[in-house]
């Protein structure tokens, strides 16, 4: 059975407390985008996990499919089976694409082996393995809250626009960009902003992490500036980087762009 788990962007990023177990409070909101890989499972004799197109960094054995196998396992009776993924979200991007593969493996579990667990028992196993893992169990647009794992549902449909995400080939580690980041409550919360016009984002909805990272990473800025330049009514990294987004209102040609950029056209 195979099943092609997608990325997700966010529209605005507030960090608005530091929590006692180490983690932020934050919101946001998920959008998920066409941006895909895909994932396939069949039974076998033993474990197996295998790995082809971006390569993963770490151990096999750490990858968050394998623990959510091992979570599901504890509950349920499951064979041995193994696992193949091709990568194709770019790593380390603020995509979500590690969480996406762990949410989209439990609901094929959940569905090869008529297991009949509810959306709630799926994102329970979710969110004992990442904080934006549960999202990608519905997977839709959603105002997120807390550590980002919990959610209302939004009404937003970015369908008639055309969406285009720049990857730079540059790195941000989670522990960079927290680190510069001083928590606050924002003026007005992103479930307000979200419903104005897209037009009038660009001066109303932020991003917490981009200030610091956009004057560390001058590549990272220079994408979101050639994105506006273009034409784009909206342009925001997601997450905390370091993929960067645009909203348009036309198919525009990205050609211009530096040649070491990774383009993704159309992903809405």
């Amino acid at each position: 059975m195979i099943t092609f788990p997608n990325a997700k962007i966010n529209i605005g990023l507030n960090i608005t407390h530091k929590r006692t177990d180490g983690y932020h409070n934050l919101e946001t909101i998920f959008y998920p985008v066409k941006i895909k890989e895909a994932l396939e499972v069949i039974e076998s004799a033993e474990m197996d996990f295998e790995t082809s197109g971006i390569e993963i960094p770490g151990p096999a054995n750490d990858n968050l499919c394998l623990q959510a196998y091992q979570l599901m396992r504890k509950d349920h009776d499951l064979p041995n089976i193994k696992i193949h993924l091709h990568k194709n979200i770019p790593i380390g991007a603020g995509l979500g694409g590690g969480s996406a593969d762990t949410a989209f493996f439990i609901k094929l579990i959940n569905d090869k082996f008529e297991m009949q667990l509810s959306d709630e028992k799926m994102e329970s196993y979710c969110r004992q393995l990442g904080a934006d893992c549960a999202f990608f169990i519905q997977n839709k647009p959603v105002y997120a809250f807390n550590k980002g794992d919990e959610f209302e549902p939004i009404t937003l449909d970015l369908s008639d626009y055309h969406l285009a995400l720049v990857m730079p080939p540059v790195h941000v580690s989670t522990a960079e960009a927290y680190r510069g980041v001083t928590p606050k409550q924002p003026k007005r919360s992103l479930k307000e902003l979200i419903k104005m016009p897209i037009e009038e984002w660009q001066s109303k909805i932020t991003n917490d992490f981009e200030d610091h990272i956009l004057l560390n990473h001058p590549q990272i800025k220079k994408v979101k500036q050639d994105l506006l330049s273009a034409g784009a009514l909206f342009s925001m990294m997601s997450g905390s980087g370091a993929s960067v987004y645009g909203i348009f209102k036309e198919k525009v040609d990205l050609s211009f762009l530096e040649k070491d950029n990774l383009v993704f056209s159309d992903i809405q």
